[in-house]
């Protein structure tokens, strides 16, 4: 297996491009106008900046007046829990993104348990303890590592009973799973363009009509009053233009994804028969395409290298980190000892993914691990030479 066309499995990182956005991009590209001005080039780019967020509100079940276009998901996730009335308590699960958890000082964490899901118990306790309508709860809609689903309507349930915020994080979701953004009954939810085959730079924050009155949203950064008020700067045209384009090709799409659970599934059988791998958040619902599996006595870093130079691209845990192969916070949080996690690899699907990517893979992982035991068995006798 060459370099020359390689097996992308990483698309939980970034999945690649669509047709469909490069054109639009491309095509916006050729647009000469800003957005706020009030002269036809600017009205002509306008119109493409409303009309992809049409389509981004129809993605995830919103209205369109609801969207606020961000650069990307991590200032998504920073607005939704720093741009608000501040907030006696933040709450937030203990395997969320680190743009959530490092969002601010002082975040409780709500425990979840062996599968990655979170704790509905837990986070009514710890919501008692304060002081009614005095926090925010942010809880992921899919995890970015395992592919675990929270239960978020239940979620918002709890959390509004006691006058609590709700903020969902549905990047890793979004484009993989029908959403309802009012079903979901959260207040506030991120996506991120380059998660749905659009180009990065570029994302969203959707705020429910009603909160916004009640708690006027103060910009994170300001200068402007471009998005309503709610996010200075001009627009990304050529970016936005491109998220929206991808939005309706994955909304179009979610039928045929769904494939990709028959294909993850059999990865897992067949690497988990040959070396006993296990599988983390098996026993809950997940995403379609997400994996997360060890490879028994091999470290992550080395799987990555090894199946790299196979010509497999894979990733050890959340690809946000500068490149640097840590221990998971989102497996220690699921009760995995640190050796354990050490080995684990994240395998992830995408929409341009074949048969032939899944079948590759497989084989290059069995041989990876067969090397390694090879590896471990000279090391021995070695040893007990």
């Amino acid at each position: 297996m060459g370099m020359e066309n390689p097996v992308y499995m990483d698309h939980n990182a970034t999945t690649a491009v669509r047709p469909e956005a490069r054109e639009a991009v491309s095509l916006a590209l050729a647009v000469t106008g800003n957005p706020s001005s009030v002269h036809g080039s600017g009205r002509t780019a306008r119109r493409l900046v409303e009309d992809a967020r049409d389509a981004v509100a129809a993605l995830v079940g919103a209205q369109p007046a609801s969207v606020v276009f961000t650069s990307g998901g991590t200032e998504a996730n920073n607005l939704a829990l720093r741009g608000w009335p501040k907030r006696a308590k933040v709450l937030c699960s203990a395997v969320e993104h680190a743009s959530v958890l490092s969002a601010l000082d002082g975040i409780v964490e709500i425990p979840v348990d062996g599968d990655g899901v979170v704790d509905l118990d837990a986070l009514e306790a710890l919501l008692a303890e304060g002081e009614e309508g005095s926090a925010l709860v942010s809880v992921m809609l899919a995890n970015n590592e395992t592919g675990v689903l929270q239960p978020v309507a239940d979620v918002a349930a709890v959390a509004h009973e006691h006058g609590a915020l709700v903020h969902c994080d549905a990047i890793q979701a979004a484009g993989k799973m029908a959403i309802d953004f009012g079903a979901l009954s959260c207040d506030l939810m991120s996506l991120s363009a380059h998660k749905i085959g659009g180009p990065p730079g570029v994302g969203a924050l959707v705020i429910a009509g009603g909160i916004a009155d009640d708690w006027p949203l103060s910009p994170v950064l300001r200068g402007g009053g471009q998005e309503r008020g709610r996010r200075a700067g001009t627009e990304n045209v050529p970016g936005i233009a491109g998220f929206g384009a991808a939005a309706r090709a994955a909304g179009e799409g979610l039928a045929d994804f769904a494939r990709l659970g028959g294909w993850r599934d059999r990865i897992e059988n067949r690497l988990g028969g040959h070396a006993g791998s296990r599988v983390y958040g098996f026993g809950a619902p997940r995403l379609a395409n997400t994996s997360c599996l060890t490879m028994p006595g091999v470290e992550a870093e080395t799987q990555v290298i090894q199946l790299d130079l196979a010509g497999v691209a894979v990733s050890a845990g959340a690809a946000c980190s500068s490149g640097k192969v840590e221990p998971s916070r989102v497996l220690a949080a699921m009760g995995a000892s640190a050796e354990e996690a050490a080995t684990a690899i994240r395998v992830s699907l995408g929409w341009n993914t074949t048969e032939d990517d899944v079948e590759k893979f497989a084989e290059a992982w069995i041989q990876v691990h067969g090397q390694a035991n090879v590896q471990a068995g000279a090391h021995a006798g070695a040893y007990a030479a």
